[in-house]
């Protein structure tokens, strides 16, 4: 079936070119034709081709419409919450001190192995819908608060039933190697041997499970065991990701880079080099400005620096119990515009565009013909507004595959 959806007063594609407005790609008083979920033209109204009958109309009411956004880092999929924890950093402790004394991701750990597949798929389903509501139309989740095999299914087992049971794109990564748990601390060698064997086959035989992280730091991974594990996930046809250089600079950049991940994530303190190397394979640079704002020290990557070296740079959300409880993109782009150097175009590009890169879709995240037509209208005078008008929502309506999903038009 035909829809139209009309009377968009900017039409924010992320394509720039001839009759385009600015860096976004605005065409001003804009239609989109969609059939079959995906965009067929876009254009202003007054090139509308003409419709025959049958043809849903949608009618945004002068609003603005841009991509909708893509959400390339998050663990929705968790048992219990951290505030405990919040309240002994705020009087001193750290998050390194708080995870050797039993708390961190291995406190999320303990509650997550106590919950069902079910409970799991149900407590993150309020969260997804949350997310919904902020115009996030496609969403990574990610393992690695099992790190048993049992609970590493059954977090497997729920994200797979939140994707049947969603509107909103759902991609699955495999963290087994998120933290050694516990139990495995003095032989760990076993451990990696489970996550690169059983642990990971088991986790690719569901379609929903597209990639696999590892996270790379003191204290979680090596380099040597990261391309373990990477490489056993190439063979099963995952692509890669890391968690790298979020407290000290292990050269995850250039890892990434060798490994050709499609994303490095956190890169707090990535070197010159490793952005270098990031540049020139390609891989997507996923900043994640919430933790670093959470984590209440004032140091955030140098987003300006990776662009400015070539870097294709994504921002997400990072939602997690832990170091980011917060499933709000709008508040990442204004993090990213006030104190990492972006421009306002740039903050709006990497929550839509260069985040579906990082999942390996050109499909998503802009606005274009054979593009699926996942799009988000604001109640807003310009796409500027909701970066600069932070903490209240401009959300009216979220559209996937051409259909109102969320809100009303």
């Amino acid at each position: 079936m035909k829809k139209l959806i009309k009377n968009i007063s900017r039409l924010v594609t992320m394509e720039p070119g001839p009759g385009r407005e600015g860096g976004l790609g605005v065409i001003k008083f804009a239609s989109v034709l969609v059939e079959d979920g995906q965009i067929v033209w876009i254009g202003p109204e007054t090139d509308q081709p003409p419709q025959v009958g049958g043809t849903e109309v949608i009618d945004a009411r002068g609003m603005v419409a841009m991509p909708g956004i893509v959400d390339c880092h998050t663990h929705v999929v968790h048992a219990g919450f951290r505030q405990g924890e919040f309240n002994l950093r705020s009087q001193g402790k750290t998050y390194q001190e708080i995870a050797a004394d039993g708390g961190g991701i291995m406190s999320t750990v303990r509650a997550t192995r106590g919950a069902s597949a079910a409970e799991l798929a149900k407590s993150a389903m309020g969260r997804i819908g949350e997310a919904l509501s902020h115009g996030i139309t496609a969403l990574e989740i990610k393992t690695g608060y099992g790190l048993d095999y049992d609970a590493e299914m059954r977090m497997v087992q729920a994200i797979d039933d939140i994707s049947r049971a969603t509107p909103v794109r759902v991609f699955g990564t495999f963290l087994g190697a998120h933290v050694v748990p516990a139990e495995y601390r003095e032989k760990r060698e076993e451990y990696v041997e489970l996550v690169c064997g059983r642990m990971m086959r088991d986790a690719a035989e569901f379609e929903v499970i597209t990639a696999c992280d590892v996270f790379v730091e003191e204290g979680a991974y090596a380099s040597e065991e990261a391309v373990r594990i990477a490489n056993a996930a190439k063979a099963l046809g995952l692509g890669i990701h890391l968690h790298v250089d979020q407290f000290t600079d292990v050269d995850g950049g250039k890892l990434a880079a060798e490994l050709g991940a499609l994303s490095a994530d956190h890169l707090d303190r990535t070197s010159d080099a490793g952005m270098g190397a990031m540049a020139k394979a390609r891989v997507v640079g996923v900043l994640l400005p919430g933790a670093s704002f959470f984590a209440g020290r004032g140091h955030y990557p140098d987003a300006r620096r990776m662009i400015d070296r070539g870097m294709t740079v994504a921002i997400a959300t990072d939602y997690n119990p832990g170091s980011n409880p917060s499933l709000d993109p709008w508040m990442m782009a204004t993090i990213a515009a006030t104190q990492m150097g972006m421009s306002c175009d740039e903050a709006l590009m990497v929550i839509t565009k260069h985040a579906a890169r990082a999942l390996g879709r050109d499909d998503i995240g802009m606005i274009g013909e054979g593009a699926r037509a996942d799009m988000v209208l604001l109640d807003a005078p310009d796409e500027y507004f909701p970066v600069y008008r932070y903490g209240k929502s401009f959300v009216k309506a979220v559209i996937i595959d051409g259909d109102v999903r969320w809100g009303k038009v």
